[in-house]
C-alpha cells in the first residue's frame, strides 16, 4: 500500500522521521514533543503547557494532511512524572471536551531531551 509523508512545513523536513505518515485512509502522527516550529521549548517544567504545545503540534500535523483534530480516534501520552497525569488529563480534556478518542497513557523514565516532560502520538482517520 502506498504511504505520504506530511510535512506541515515543506521548508523544514527532519531527516530519518516524517511527522506524520498516512497509509490508506489512516494518519499517524509521529511523537509530537513540547517545541514550537522552530525547535524552543515550550513549558519549561509544566506539564501542562508542554502538554498544550504536544497537541498543538499534533494539530499542525493533522491539519496538514487535511484532517481536524476531531478525526484523531487514538492518542498514546508518554509521561515522564506520574504526579503530572493529572495535568495532562486537565489538557486533553481541554482539547477533547466531548467524545474524546481512545486513549493510553505510559510513564516512563525519560525522553529523547531531559527537559521534556511528555510526549504525545495520534492516529486520525481520514475521510468517511
Amino acid at each position: 500500500m502506498a504511504k505520504k509523508s506530511i510535512f506541515p512545513d515543506k521548508n523544514e523536513k527532519p531527516s530519518g522521521f516524517s511527522p506524520g505518515v498516512i497509509s490508506g485512509n489512516v494518519l499517524f502522527v509521529s511523537g509530537q514533543v513540547p517545541v514550537t516550529a522552530e525547535g524552543e521549548l515550550v513549558g519549561g517544567g509544566s506539564c501542562r503547557e508542554q502538554a498544550r504545545q504536544c497537541f498543538a503540534n499534533i494539530e499542525r500535523v493533522v491539519n496538514s494532511s487535511g484532517a481536524t483534530m476531531d478525526d484523531v480516534t487514538k492518542i498514546t501520552a508518554f509521561l515522564v512524572n506520574p504526579e503530572d497525569y493529572s495535568d495532562y488529563a486537565k489538557v486533553r480534556l481541554e482539547q477533547f471536551p466531548d467524545e474524546g478518542p481512545a486513549s493510553s497513557t505510559v510513564f516512563i523514565s525519560g525522553l529523547v531531551r531531559s527537559e521534556f516532560l511528555i510526549e504525545v502520538e495520534a492516529f486520525a482517520v481520514l475521510g468517511d
